[in-house]
């Protein structure tokens, strides 16, 4: 197996796997998120720990770089987010959306650089990352004007978890159809 098939295999596993954990995450969350408890803080620092060490088995395949740098400092933001929606989980909803909103913009921008740089033939085109990086921006975004109404819900941060988690899921697919493409093409 040369580096590519190698970095690729990797790379498609961690998304398989962050997908199938953030999917479950958010089916976990939506039934124990109301009242806000101990069970729905510790689930809510979880989520951004998911993606914190995510980030930090991905440094292992990266060369030095602007990805390397983008994806360590995305693994620090996570990590400071779980802290984050952790303290402001004492705070309620609308403390937790503020949080949750501004690691979702930040980490978000930072997704669809990251995707901008892998897209190469041998990693795919990343448009699933591309379009989850593009919507937890937004998403991050209308989380915070949702804190500031009188409506504010964390039912939302179960429908960003299954759609992220859907988009790195498709995306490990591709990868694995790619991979199969090119293991066809050579034999």
């Amino acid at each position: 197996m040369n580096t590519t098939s190698t970095g690729t295999s990797s790379l498609l596993k961690l998304y398989l796997g962050r997908g199938v954990l953030a999917v479950a995450w958010a089916a976990a969350f939506a039934s124990a998120h109301d009242p806000i408890d101990a069970l729905a803080i510790t689930l809510l620092v979880v989520y951004p720990l998911i993606d914190a060490v995510s980030s930090l088995i991905d440094l292992r395949a990266i060369p030095d770089g602007s990805e390397r740098r983008l994806t360590l400092f995305n693994g620090v933001l996570s990590t400071l987010a779980a802290v984050g929606v952790g303290l402001a989980g004492t705070g309620g909803v609308a403390a937790v959306l503020h949080v949750f909103g501004a690691w979702a913009v930040v980490s978000g921008a930072a997704q669809v650089l990251v995707g901008l740089r892998r897209r190469g033939p041998e990693l795919g085109r990343q448009w699933p990352m591309l379009i989850a990086g593009g919507l937890s921006f937004l998403v991050g975004v209308f989380y915070n004007v949702q804190a500031l109404g009188d409506d504010a819900s964390l039912d939302v941060l179960s429908v960003y978890a299954t759609g992220g988690g859907v988009f790195f899921i498709i995306q490990a697919g591709l990868l694995a159809w790619r991979a199969r493409q090119r293991h066809t093409q050579t034999v």
